[in-house]
């Protein structure tokens, strides 16, 4: 009897110990990240370029992680509704924002109540430093370069120039080429880039400024001649110097913001480091090279260089949104 008593007893912590890694593992398995699909909060509309390039690193994460990535378009009020989102949900990596640097440094200065605020509520996890800006005049105008242009704006005492929004990097570059040269440019604002693009090639506006892909139905046309880039060169036409090196000295002609991803300011470090380092996989990505190649944008950096990039252009960009005189809405 109780041979058989230990028997049993010893038969069934034998079980027991067997299952016990199996439990462990599931265990851990349970705590691992992601545990679930992944919602991606873009703030921006559909079919734009934040929208177009989180659903190619979103879809690249998801079959890295094997989760579905959902793509959630939270558009409105500089992108601050769906960063508000974010920063209010549970930091455990299963929320993350894809945004611009409008979101991540703009609304500060723009808006009294962004929802949000970035330093508190929000981690910086990886981004694709911006592509540089083109400055496009009417060939009606004779602008071929920033010597030009200023030429141009003193002759004729007030020139249209167009933006795609208020406060946004065109708004910006007039206000500083105003204040170097003495000039008098007067900024049109448009919503978006496509019917600003229109303003000029129908003769509405003397200049216009905005990013290489959109501006392909100047490019492509004879009503626009490209006399400048903000900061950065851009390949695809490589003779077109930079405001910098015709001779802008606005220290914001050094920097070019910024679209990338964000989590909840909780989120455990590792979460972070591993969301980062699948974005900078991603890169090698077929689908992720072809929309970084349509916008003509660099590849994703990891957490410590995009924090940097962030650290480094913040305080331009709030100095140079400041001297706009805005009130924030």
């Amino acid at each position: 009897m109780s041979t058989k008593l230990d028997r049993r007893r010893f038969i069934a912590a034998g079980t027991a110990a067997a299952a016990m890694p199996f439990i462990a593992r599931r265990a851990s398995a349970q705590g691992a990240w992601p545990s679930r699909q992944i919602r991606m909060v873009c703030s921006y509309p559909a079919g734009g370029q934040t929208d177009l390039l989180a659903r190619a690193f979103g879809e690249f994460i998801g079959k890295q992680v094997g989760k579905t990535v959902v793509i959630e378009n939270k558009a409105g009020a500089s992108g601050s509704i769906g960063a508000a989102e974010v920063a209010r949900a549970e930091p455990d990596g299963h929320t993350v924002l894809c945004s611009i640097s409008t979101t991540y440094v703009m609304n500060r200065v723009m808006m009294k109540k962004p929802g949000y605020d970035m330093d508190k509520d929000l981690t910086l996890v990886s981004v694709i430093p911006g592509a540089g800006l083109l400055l496009i005049a009417s060939p009606q105008s004779g602008v071929k370069s920033l010597a030009d242009f200023v030429a141009f704006a003193k002759k004729k005492d007030k020139v249209n120039f167009g933006t795609y929004s208020a406060g946004s990097s065109p708004h910006i570059t007039i206000n500083e080429l105003n204040k170097q040269y003495g000039l008098n440019i007067e900024p049109i604002h448009y919503r978006g880039e496509a019917p600003m693009w229109t303003g000029l090639l129908d003769g509405t506006l003397d200049v216009a400024m905005g990013s290489y892909t959109a501006a392909q139905s100047v490019l492509q046309s004879d009503k626009g001649v490209v006399f400048a880039v903000h900061s950065k060169k851009v390949d695809a036409i490589p003779n077109v110097k930079t405001l910098p090196e015709q001779g802008a000295t606005s220290k914001f002609f050094t920097i070019s913001g910024f679209t990338g991803w964000a989590l909840p300011k909780a989120t455990p470090q590792p979460i972070v480091d591993r969301f980062s380092e699948l974005c900078v996989a991603a890169n090698s990505d077929p689908k992720v090279k072809e929309v970084l190649s349509t916008f003509v944008l660099e590849p994703a950096i990891g957490f410590k260089e995009s924090n940097a990039l962030y650290q480094k252009e913040l305080p331009t960009w709030i100095e140079s949104a400041q001297a706009l005189g805005l009130e924030p809405v």
